[in-house]
């Protein structure tokens, strides 16, 4: 019996990567930032990001890109933030 998305147990969420820039002062150096996280929809994810960001002391970000992760990365920092996505956490990997 082939397994419907959704019905697996054993299967990780999908973790959603939102890719922007974001400054911790309105006239300052921006950072490029990704977050990861499990939302169950790019809404949330978008308002869940920006919440994130936000608590972390950034008081601007522009987030240009969402889309789903295709399994954990290889390398890190992201193979850590996957792995923190999956356990419920809001990772944020700071690029400098």
């Amino acid at each position: 019996m082939k397994m419907e998305s959704g019905e697996n147990d054993n299967e990780s969420p999908p973790v959603t990567i939102i890719v922007g820039r974001a400054w911790m002062q309105k006239d300052g150096e921006s950072e490029e930032v990704h977050v990861l996280l499990v939302a169950p929809d790019d809404d949330t994810a978008v308002r869940t990001a920006l919440e994130a960001l936000s608590r972390e002391g950034y008081v601007e970000a522009e987030l240009d890109q969402i889309g789903e992760m295709q399994g954990m990365p290889d390398e890190e920092p992201h193979a850590s933030a996957y792995q923190g996505a999956v356990e419920g956490e809001i990772a944020i990997v700071r690029l400098t």
